[in-house]
């Protein structure tokens, strides 16, 4: 059985990309074959000279929300909160640092009250009752709240930026903790000329929670699945996708939040049924593609769900490469070209065209 350990590679520090680039679509594309493994090198921008009327891009329109809190526990002792996703009106689960006990009460700036009244040890998440719901909530978040970049990037950025930079430039649907960052690299000039060039644009939803971002547990494995994610497809976007998908259009995801929600909505046939549900879905080698025919991402992070998606994306069955371990498979290949050209990696880093 595959652990995440066979998902390792070496990163030098210096590689973690740290800012954004001041032009989305300025950063670097890596083009990866996955049937024959050749590689080439272009600009984000140059995209445009791998599509036309025969592809449909699908975007992830989630929008980021300002998710991380800062509040103080009744001893004085500092609490970092993540909110993940809302359960009522007024309560929210969430990860915190360090960890809290059920009962316990946290303050915030603007007079903001949470009182912890469910912890799960399993998944390190507490459910948070606010003395705030509804609209005075969102008001007080929008101004205590701080973007939820990766801990891995410098958390010191002028949080304008921040909320800017750290969103697609077609979010609409506020609900994630995350970015899907391989939407970050299209400007609306771009998607206007993938449009005047015959592309067809589609969006889905997914919020972004721990099932993207959270470190591997032993849970995950034995059940073979990761925390559940909200995901929407509407009736008439699923229908406009199948009628593409039967006429020979290349589906194209943007991102592995993308790429999980349709592998979610579809069968064994291709076919994409409507879906407004959580997702639990956990992809990894070998497992086919019932839907997703190219795929735009980011470079993942050593032993992550992410990484173990589209290693199954391109080995065996859905190329003839059979996958044992990430370093000496095509896609290890690749990062190590990456890593050899100093592309940029993570969430504000490069990305890679998978065709």
């Amino acid at each position: 059985m595959l652990k995440p350990s066979d998902f390792d590679y070496l990163l030098p520090d210096g590689l973690i990309a740290q800012k954004p680039l001041s032009k989305r679509d300025s950063s670097r594309l890596l083009i990866l074959d996955r049937q024959t493994g050749s590689l080439k090198h272009a600009q984000f921008k140059e995209i445009l000279d791998h599509l036309d009327n025969d592809d449909v891009l699908v975007l992830n329109q989630t929008k980021v929300f300002p998710a991380r809190i800062f509040g103080q526990k009744p001893s004085g002792g500092k609490v970092e909160i993540l909110l993940l996703s809302q359960t009522s009106l007024d309560s929210w689960t969430a990860i915190s640092r360090p960890g809290l006990k059920i009962g316990q009460t946290i303050t915030f700036p603007q007079k903001l009250i949470a009182t912890v009244t469910n912890f799960d040890p399993q998944t390190g998440q507490s459910v948070l009752k606010f003395n705030q719901s509804a609209q005075n909530f969102w008001q007080i978040l929008n101004k205590i709240g701080h973007t939820p970049i990766p801990p891995y990037i410098n958390q010191n950025q002028p949080e304008k930026m921040l909320r800017q930079k750290y969103q697609t430039v077609y979010a609409t649907l506020t609900g994630s903790a995350a970015a899907p960052t391989a939407g970050l690299h299209f400007t609306r000039p771009l998607l206007k000329s993938l449009q005047k060039k015959g592309v067809q644009i589609e969006f889905i939803t997914l919020h972004v929670g721990l099932g993207t971002f959270q470190s591997l547990r032993p849970h995950h494995l034995k059940t073979k699945t990761l925390h559940p994610e909200f995901v929407d497809i509407p009736k008439d976007t699923a229908f406009r996708l199948n009628q593409a998908k039967k006429s020979g259009k290349r589906i194209i995801a943007v991102g592995t939040t993308t790429t999980r929600a349709l592998e979610s909505a579809s069968d064994s046939s291709g076919t994409l049924r409507p879906y407004s549900s959580d997702t639990t879905i956990f992809i990894y080698p070998p497992q086919k593609f019932n839907f997703v025919d190219a795929l735009i991402t980011n470079f993942h992070l050593p032993q992550s769900s992410l990484l173990m998606l589209v290693s199954a994306f391109t080995s065996h069955p859905n190329s003839p490469h059979r996958f044992s371990q990430f370093k000496s498979s095509p896609l290890g290949q690749t990062y190590l070209a990456a890593v050899n050209q100093k592309y940029r990696f993570f969430s504000f880093g490069d990305a890679m065209f998978i065709s």
